[in-house]
């Protein structure tokens, strides 16, 4: 009996450490990354990430704790489109041979490539386009499949796994996307400004127009003369709603917004930016919601 419970045990031992069973270690670049990546991995991996929701992706102190997050790390999910311009102090100071980074911008349909040469002058342009594709909610459907089939080639075993998470998600996701649209159809052509250049693929997916940054140009804090440009350009056009990202102070869009008679609203990138948004569809509903609310003040 005692040598039939020890042959258990070790042959229940060998399949635990058999290769192929330990557990994928993930890190992603923003929260966002990291709820998808979860969604698709499953109980097959662990995830953690750098960026909260509620800090500026493109400003990241690289911190060494960083780098141990990646050291034992097998994949790092990045954005991409050098949002991330701090990743490859950290990738290189993680010291993570085995380390395999996942560019989930990869098969995205990019939005204001630069066609002329970018420098230091135009502001922090990225010279691949603008970056912040999660914000299109259709183009997380590609972002899953980016991490599935990622996961899938590292764990061959669990792919299918992998990809029927990845199925799940989004089935979930696009009954969302189907109210977001009937919630926004009735303000199709409308224009918004916003601080920072964050919603242009938002915008694009649900027929909106962003005609104006607080930002005269990506980066650069607003001046006195641009204020007073964005502000005849606001009362030119009509312009009721400035939308505010949730890293961004609010007392130029205030100054701004009295002066025309607009509305300040603010608006979250991330999961987790902001108090009660923890999931990706909580963030986006959120979005929608008070957007669509400061369309119908203004009519």
């Amino acid at each position: 009996m005692k040598t039939s419970r020890f042959l258990t045990l070790v042959v229940s031992l060998a399949i635990l450490a058999a290769p192929g069973r330990a557990l994928l270690k993930v890190v992603a670049s923003t929260s966002d990354l990291a709820e998808f990546a979860r969604a698709v991995g499953g109980d097959r991996v662990t995830v953690d990430y750098i960026v909260r929701g509620d800090q500026n992706p493109h400003l990241v102190e690289v911190k060494p704790s960083y780098m141990m997050k990646l050291k034992a790390a097998d994949l790092f999910l990045e954005i991409g489109m050098q949002l991330e311009i701090w990743a490859p102090q950290i990738i290189d100071g993680s010291r993570n041979a085995r380390l395999q980074v996942i560019d989930c911008s990869r098969d995205i349909h990019k939005m204001e490539v630069p066609t002329a040469k970018v420098d230091a002058s135009q502001g922090d342009v990225h010279p691949f386009g603008n970056p912040h594709y999660w914000l299109d909610p259709e183009n997380v459907r590609v972002i899953l499949d980016e991490i599935a089939d990622s996961f899938g080639e590292r764990d061959p075993a669990d792919a299918a796994y992998f990809r029927a998470n990845a199925d799940r998600y989004w089935t979930s996701l696009a009954r969302s996307i189907a109210n977001w649209r009937q919630l926004m159809a009735p303000y199709r052509g409308r224009k918004l400004v916003t601080y920072h250049s964050s919603f242009s693929y938002f915008a694009h997916r649900f027929g909106l127009e962003v005609a104006g940054y607080v930002e005269p140009k990506p980066g650069i804090a607003p001046t006195p003369s641009h204020v007073v440009a964005l502000e005849q350009q606001m009362r030119q056009d009509r312009i009721g709603v400035v939308g505010v990202e949730q890293y961004y102070e609010e007392s130029t869009p205030n100054a701004i917004a009295d002066a025309v008679g607009a509305r300040v609203i603010r608006l979250c990138t991330s999961v987790g930016g902001r108090e009660g948004l923890e999931t990706y569809t909580d963030m986006m509903d959120a979005n929608v919601r008070a957007l669509a609310g400061a369309f119908a003040a203004q009519q």
